[in-house]
């Protein structure tokens, strides 16, 4: 039954939806450089408001500030004549939210306001309203701070996003945090879905990190998690119902996922499950023997991408690794409630078509003529089960481009599109989330990081009615075992960029630098805790890499052919690396054990690790077979050590961007040289064999990122490299030859 409301609370949302239409949009720029003054660009919060209006003077919060709420809108989440709309419907009840907002004013202002039920709201107060309506959307808020603060929406998730601007203000307009500048807002996104989304199969990520991250994506009115679970490295859900698929220790259990889904409600953030099906699936394959290369009549490499087995790809043909997949399908949508459920589905080869077990098939089944057809069917069976669970489907894109006379993919499964700009829809008769522009993959064979210049000066999010959103994407490819830390230093800023572009589609009005300085005024969210950081070691390597064989670690599965993606366990520390797709390293006796030769600009090993402040120390054995007009041995974004150092050809260090140095020394040809960089702060010494060869009076964080960079590797043997947190004196150093 339709609840009536007061009189004043339809009076407030008439003059939310008046007022909306009485304000300005913002009109695309002139052309050239525009540096407006700060209030052209409206209050310094990220995203902007999609309507503001300025007025004069404060709002203060005081001792006696109260947090004020409707007793018959208490437990309520939105009104039962509305029905939310992606992602979903609101969980969290206005005094749950109202709770939630007392604790977090009392972090950033060290006020204590109280939550009241009822009564007449003073100049100092904020109340919290929800109002009839849809004329803002599920997740549109009004805002007014003229006093008290007014936030009035249609749900909860509408009301949050009202007190993340209230927030925002509070930590960037008062020297004391205590007052809000006075505004008028009626404020709604551009686009429905606004997510992040983090490769979870090839790396697991530590639920604090993820935490974090929801706190800013809630604080930046980013409403998805997209946790891509599965890869053909590694399963990161541990269900009772398949023993030995996910290795407990690095993977997620039904209890953690149910924490996280409720922190995530908190912060208005629906958590997103994705696997990957058929293709990308190795972990899956050979844990229920259900690959293309299991089984009589196996197909071949030829068969599949070059670096890549058979099992790579789970038996479309195959009843038994149908019904699997159902299984696995059918556990995991129930640990889930977002209304999206991904399956993956894309890079599946074309010269599958060509192997003889699925040949055979295709004679053999009426309703399939060709591979497309073969993928089409296996979408939509999966499908079914999805959408048994309340659910809607979502894939990658890719299947369109393989010919499917027969099978065509159920209509509401949703694109996500990883080709294009983005700019339009690009496959007719679905919805579509673009993430193609959004790539962050830092290993050197892919290179990609999100054009953030461009996401913020040209990009502009498309509305059409079939493009429910637009998503900023990691891939781990590479840095398997890379710290949380290191990809967030390459998301940050495209994540910001994404969450106002996403929700506030007009031309923006400033330059990338003032957004960036905006977003360092806004500062971390309320509750954000210290990232974790690798403890420094004082009496023993932190790292030690010997390029001997070894297996993966527990808990991720090989893919490769062998020689390609080929471990470098670390002995001594938890930074394991592997080399890339192609152009690998090849194994080669080495001083003790194995080396590695490396013999193209292509050649790497990633390891995505976060660098060192000085002091550090790094020693490795390398013979030099060529000379190059720049070798790296150890780079990040920041810097690089160097084995021939550009311009002069002799080792050195370089801070991108910057300066290169160099030592008075050349790298020998054709024989083993031990070589050892020590820094401290200002100052690095450079020993060969033992012996003090130079110094440079200048240094460098350690860079941890790789071996090589994307356009200069080595050229020669390696062996035995390995750090320390701490600056060797000459003693140690000719100990450790």
């Amino acid at each position: 039954m339709r609840r009536t409301l007061p009189v004043i609370t339809l009076i407030l949302g008439l003059l939310v939806s008046l007022f909306m239409g009485s304000l300005t949009v913002p009109t695309a720029r002139a052309e050239g450089p525009q540096v407006p003054p700060p209030e052209a660009a409206g209050p310094a919060v990220v995203p902007r408001p999609a309507d503001w209006t300025a007025l004069p003077g404060r709002t203060e919060l005081t001792h006696r500030t109260r947090i004020l709420i409707d007793p018959r809108q208490a437990s309520a989440t939105a009104l039962p004549s509305g029905r939310a709309e992606l992602p979903g419907p609101a969980r969290q009840s206005v005094r749950g939210l109202a709770t939630q907002l007392r604790t977090e004013i009392e972090q950033v202002t060290g006020l204590t306001p109280r939550v009241v039920t009822g009564g007449r709201p003073d100049r100092h107060d904020i109340t919290l309203t929800l109002t009839p309506g849809r004329a803002l959307g599920p997740e549109g808020h009004g805002l007014d701070s003229t006093g008290p603060v007014r936030v009035t929406a249609a749900s909860t998730h509408g009301l949050y996003y009202g007190t993340r601007t209230l927030l925002q203000l509070l930590r960037t307009t008062a020297p004391d945090r205590r007052a809000v500048p006075r505004a008028r807002a009626a404020d709604r996104p551009a686009q429905a879905v606004r997510m992040v989304h983090l490769d979870a199969g090839r790396k697991f990520w530590r639920i604090p990190y993820l935490k974090n991250l929801v706190r800013r994506m809630g604080d930046q009115k980013l409403n998805t998690l997209f946790l891509h679970l599965s890869e053909s490295e590694g399963f990161r859900l541990d269900s009772p119902r398949f023993p030995g698929l996910a290795d407990p220790d690095h993977s997620y259990s039904r209890a953690d996922i149910e924490d996280l889904k409720a922190f995530a409600a908190r912060h208005h953030v629906q958590v997103m499950p994705g696997l990957e099906l058929p293709g990308h699936a190795t972990v899956i394959s050979e844990a229920f023997g259900i690959g293309f290369g299991s089984g009589p009549g196996a197909c071949t490499a030829a068969h599949t991408h070059s670096h890549l087995t058979p099992d790579w790809i789970i038996d479309m043909t195959s009843e038994k690794a149908i019904r699997k997949s159902k299984e696995i399908v059918d556990e995991f949508a129930g640990w889930f409630d977002a209304p999206l459920f991904s399956i993956g589905a894309e890079e599946v080869p074309g010269q599958l078509a060509e192997c003889p077990r699925v040949k055979d098939h295709l004679a053999a089944a009426p309703d399939v003529s060709t591979l497309g057809d073969l993928l089409n069917r296996y979408i939509n069976t999966l499908d079914d089960v999805v959408t048994s669970h309340g659910r809607r489907t979502a894939v990658y894109n890719g299947s369109e481009h393989l010919a499917a006379p027969q099978q065509r993919v159920h209509a509401p499964v949703v694109f996500i599109t990883w080709e294009g700009t983005g700019a339009e829809p690009a496959i007719p008769g679905h919805d579509e989330i673009a993430i193609g522009p959004f790539y962050n993959t830092p290993n050197n064979y892919h290179h990609k990081y999100p054009d953030e210049p461009w996401m913020y000066d040209a990009w502009a999010p498309s509305t059409a009615p079939d493009m429910l959103g637009s998503g900023v994407v990691n891939w781990a490819d590479y840095n398997f075992w890379a710290d949380d830390a290191y990809f967030e230093q390459h998301m940050a800023g495209a994540r910001a960029i994404l969450a106002d572009r996403t929700w506030n589609g007009s031309p923006t009005p400033d330059t990338l630098t003032d957004f960036r300085a905006r977003v360092q005024r806004v500062g971390n969210p309320p509750g954000t805790t210290p990232a974790w950081t690798r403890p420094r070691v004082q009496d023993r390597p932190s790292h030690h890499w010997t390029f001997d064989d070894a297996a993966y670690p527990k808990g991720w599965t090989y893919a490769g052919n062998p020689g390609n993606t080929i471990f470098a366990e670390d002995v001594a520390g938890d930074l394991p690396g592997t080399s890339y797709i192609i152009d690998n390293p090849t194994p080669v006796p080495g001083v003790r054990g194995q080396a590695w030769r490396f013999d193209s600009d292509r050649d790497g090993v990633g390891f995505g690790g976060v660098d060192v402040a000085e002091p550090w120390t790094v020693s490795v054995r390398v013979r030099a077979t060529a000379r190059t007009g720049d070798q790296v041995l150890l780079s990040s974004k920041a810097g690089a050590l160097k084995l021939m150092q550009h311009g002069t050809g002799r080792v050195g260090f370089t801070r991108y961007g910057e300066a290169d140095f160099s030592f008075p020394y050349v790298l020998p040809l054709d024989r083993w040289v031990r070589l050892t960089w020590v820094a401290s702060p200002g100052r690095t010494v450079l020993y060969a064999d033992g012996e003090r060869v130079g110094v440079v009076p200048a240094s460098v964080p350690l860079p941890m990122r790789s071996i090589g960079t994307e356009r200069a590797s080595l050229r020669g043997d390696l062996d035995d490299l390995a750090t320390w947190d701490v600056a060797l004196g000459p003693s140690a150093v000719a100990r450790s030859r």
